[in-house]
This record gives structure tokens, sequence and C-alpha cells, in this order.
């Protein structure tokens, strides 16, 4: 076999410019992760009067079609790489399209019935997941080739995360206010989804400018067909032990984080007692992560990312453990723990992001380049599989638990099994699932001597 050449990229200090363009990219990531995970279910079965179960299976709907389509734009993402030496395109595509999706999925009125409005709001909300789906999948992809040093990607990502976690408060705090700003529940929705829309819209575009331009891929990528390359994301997790494990690790905890996200909204209504409360969680939250992601980049430059993710992993296991004694006396005193699992939580978002290009990198020591779209297929499907079924966890809890829903100017009182239902979705439930990730993250092997040893050629 002949010798496989690895592509340009540079292996000096990234540049400023570079670094922020890139993390303005996380003003998409952050708010459709923010906003359709917290107030998308709340709006099905408090606007709309959507069962809990309905509602729960809308989110999940949408999410499927993620892990359909995420793999299948990724390998576009590397045949447009090969074939214009640029992933630019597709960016700019999901960034123009979503603005418009987004403002849909919230624009249907309660008028229009529970079925006819969920109806509508999952073709919007598809709409919307694909045209993501188009910017996410090749942004991931570009760390892997704007730099080969160990040490720089972990500096990018954690740059990109305080993004993200500004982001989060921006849309989670921001979209309740919006909501309420017209002081109706229906024009609320409707002005939150416009802003919201365009602002993530721009934060994408802007991004999509650090997608290099040049960038040498291999030759055979563009002439691979698209079904081949779908079923090469099926060979690259069966070849690649490294991608299982930090995959399988990640889509646990998107679960888990996914599943406080979506709960958000009906401990403050529920638990707290005040819908507003929920702008005071998402501070308590944020406020911590912008302060620690630079710590956490600093440990893992220190111990290693992989021992860096499990001193994370484990205090957001601790902290959202506690609010289980909620159960028996709900008080403020949620904010504290809150602010712990705020803390772990930018680990939770940097260091597996600074890990995922060392994968990609390895797989392309052993099995040369050109799959880094592939890679990032698979990773976005599940990352947004596990924040939507975070979603479906807690509408199956409400559903059991005999949760009320309601449509818009009408309140509903709710039973204490349900409101015991929402507390756990929010304390115990994300912590045995992120108990659970701590066991694909112990097979977790590379270390900094894997990445950064010179690569020799492949035969």
């Amino acid at each position: 076999m002949s010798n496989v050449a690895r592509p340009e990229r540079a292996s000096t200090r990234l540049s400023a410019r570079t670094i922020v363009l890139y993390a303005i990219g996380s003003l998409g990531t952050g708010g459709y992760a923010t906003l359709p995970g917290l107030v998308l279910t709340y709006f099905l079965t408090d606007n709309l009067g959507v069962a809990a179960l309905v509602a729960g299976l809308i989110v999940t709907a949408a999410k499927v079609w993620d892990v359909v389509i995420d793999p299948l734009i990724g390998a576009a993402s590397d045949r447009q790489l090969a074939r214009t030496g640029s992933r630019r395109g597709l960016m700019v595509l999901g960034a123009l399209t979503l603005p418009v999706f987004f403002a849909l999925t919230f624009a249907v009125p309660p008028s229009w019935g529970p079925a006819a409005g969920a109806v509508c709001v999952l073709l919007a909300f598809l709409g919307t997941a694909t045209s993501f789906s188009l910017f996410q999948v090749p942004y991931v992809a570009l760390p892997a080739e704007l730099t080969d040093g160990y040490d720089e990607r972990t500096r990018l990502l954690g740059w990109r995360v305080v993004v993200l976690t500004a982001a989060i408060l921006l849309f989670g705090a921001g979209g309740p206010m919006l909501r309420r700003a017209t002081g109706d529940p229906v024009t609320g929705y409707l002005l939150m989804g416009v802003v919201a829309g365009v602002a993530i819209g721009i934060g994408m575009l802007i991004a999509s400018r650090t997608a290099r331009e040049g960038v040498t891929a291999p030759a055979d990528t563009a002439r691979t067909s698209l079904r081949e390359q779908y079923l090469d994301g099926f060979r690259t997790l069966r070849r690649s032990a490294p991608f299982r494990a930090l995959l399988g690790t990640f889509l646990l905890q998107a679960l888990a984080t996914g599943t406080m996200l979506a709960g958000a909204q009906y401990v403050a209504r529920w638990v707290l007692g005040d819908e507003a409360a929920v702008e005071i969680l998402f501070v308590a939250l944020v406020a911590p992560a912008l302060i620690a992601t630079p710590a956490w980049t600093a440990v893992a430059a220190r111990t290693g990312k992989e021992r860096a993710f499990l001193f994370a992993s484990i205090l957001f296991l601790l902290s959202s453990a506690t609010i289980t004694i909620a159960l028996w006396s709900p008080g403020a005193w949620i904010y504290a723990s809150v602010a712990g699992a705020g803390i772990a939580y930018a680990g939770l978002q940097s260091l597996p992001m600074a890990m995922l290009p060392d994968v990609i990198s390895h797989d392309e020591r052993t099995s040369g380049p050109g799959r880094a779209g592939t890679f990032t297929g698979i990773w976005t499907a599940g990352e947004t599989v596990g924040f939507a079924l975070g979603a479906t966890a807690v509408a199956l809890m409400l559903a059991v638990t005999g949760y009320v829903s309601s449509v818009a100017g009408t309140g509903a009182a709710q039973p204490d099994s349900a409101v015991a239902g929402i507390v756990l979705s929010f304390s115990i439930l994300p912590a045995a699932l992120m108990t659970l990730s701590l066991v694909p993250l112990s097979r977790y092997r590379l270390r900094r001597s894997d990445i950064d040893a010179p690569a020799s050629p492949l035969s």
C-alpha cells in the first residue's frame, strides 16, 4: 500500500482572530441546545395543551432525524472539502436557513388545537434540526484541521466553551424574558423564536469564516459514494476504540445534562413556585462555568484531559445528587447545588470537545486522513440524541407521575407525585446517568504521548 499523505495543518499557535471567530459559533450551539431543550417541551405541554408523553415523542422524533442525517452530512462535508478545499458551504447554508425554521417552531398558536399544533411544531423543528446539522457537523470537524497541537486544541475549545456558557446564560435567561415581554404567551413565544433564531444564525455565519481554504484532502474522498461514506461511519466506530469510549461517555453525559435542562422550567414553576426562577437557575449554572472554563484548561494541561474530564464528571454527579433533598425540603439552597454542577459543566463541555480532535488525529495515524466529517457526523448525532432523550426522559417521568398539561392562559394544579417526578428528573436521574458515563470513560486510553508523538508514514 502506498504512503498516505496527511493534510496540511497549522502546528503553530493559533491567532486570536481564529479563536474568536471560531468561539462565536457557540452562540449557535448554545442557543440551539438551550432554548429548545429548556422551553420546547414546556411550550407543548403548557401552551398548546399537548400531552406530556406526546411532547416527549415530538422532541425525540426530531432528534432521531438527526441520527439519520448527521452521518450523511458528515460524509457530504468530507466530499465538499475534497472538491473545494473548504467545509464552508454547508455551514453557510445552515446559518441562513435556521432562523426561519426556528421562528416557525414557536409560531404555532394554541387556537389550532393540540393535534394540529403538535404536527406543525414537529415539522418546523425537523427543519431547524436539519439546518443546525448542516452547520454543526463541519463546525465540529474544524479543530482537527486548524491545528495539530494537543494543548492548542484545548486552548481553542476552552475559549469556545467560554462563549458557549455565556450563550447558555444569554438564551436560557433571555429567552424566557422575551417570552414574557409582550404579556401574552402566544406573541411572547413568537418574539422569542424570531430574536433567538436570528442571533443563532448570525453566530453560525460568523464562525463559518474559520473554515480554511485550500485544505488538502485525499482525492479518493470525492470519488467515494455517499452510501459508502455513510457505512464508513459504522466502520469508524468498530475501528476506533478511543472514539467509542469518548462517544459513549459524551452521549450519556448529554443525556444527563439534557434531563436537567428540560426539567429546569418545571422546577422553577412547581418546586420553587415562580416561573421567573428559571433565569436564576441559569445564572447559578452559567456564572460559575464562565469562571471555571480556564481552570479546567489549566487542570487538563497538568493532569491530562482524560483525568480532568473524570474530575468534572464526579463533581457534576455529586452536585446533581444533592438536589434530591428538595423532595423533602425545597428552597433557594438548590441554587448552590446548581452552581456546583455549573463548575463541572464547563469541563464536561470543553474537555471532550478538545479530546475529539485527538481521536481523529490518532485515527489518521493508523488509517489515513479524510474522515473528520465522518467522525463529527456521528458525534453530533450522539450529542443531539443525548439532549433529546433527556427531554424525553423528563416527559416520560411527568407522564408516569401524573403531570397535568394545560393551554396558555389557564392554570392546572399538579399532584404531589408529579412534583416529586420533577425533582427526581432534575437530580437523581442525571446523577445516575453521570455514574454510568464513568464506565466508557474508564476505557479511554489516549494520552498526550499518543497525540504529540511524531507521525510515521502509513505503509
